[in-house]
């Protein structure tokens, strides 16, 4: 099974070929953010699994076609983006009730969030939501962020 660095690499992929066919690889790896040989080697891939065809457009210039099957592909590595976003949407939005619910019991109103980025603001959301104030107040008790995890400190300091 691919990992899902790689295939939001080649979901990132077709769409911009599928949005500039005359792309080159250098642009590409700019704009996924990786190195051009990462790029020449996931197109090596979707060529082989037949879904980009290359043909040459110049004498240096390539074209990048997408096949049928590879948007069939795109279309399905979206929905897996997509499902995957939302089942970590839903357990972080779970995993903070779960939380306020403590941070209710030991007394406390509001909480402070350590971290940043999509997982915080659900946090944050969440919290404001479930009637808990987000502060920036070390006593209060804290949600720490660790990629997707999320723990609670501070409630028995």
């Amino acid at each position: 099974m691919e990992s899902t660095n790689d295939e939001i690499r080649e979901l990132s992929l077709l769409e911009q070929i599928e949005t500039d066919p005359d792309v080159n690889q250098s642009t590409l790896a700019t704009q996924l953010g990786v190195a051009v040989g990462t790029v020449n080697w996931h197109l090596k891939r979707l060529i082989a699994k037949g879904a980009v065809k290359v043909s040459r457009a110049e004498r240096k210039k390539l074209r990048y076609i997408i096949t049928p099957e590879g948007l069939a592909l795109r279309a399905r590595l979206a929905i897996d983006y997509v499902e995957r976003s939302f089942s970590v949407y839903r357990r972080t939005r779970q995993r903070v009730k779960d939380h306020v619910k403590d941070i209710r019991r030991a007394g406390f109103d509001r909480v402070r969030i350590v971290g940043s980025g999509d997982v915080a603001d659900i946090c944050k959301l969440t919290c404001l939501e479930q009637g808990i104030a987000v502060v920036n107040d070390k006593s209060a008790p804290s949600l720490v962020l660790d990629g997707y995890k999320v723990r609670l400190e501070g409630l028995n300091d």
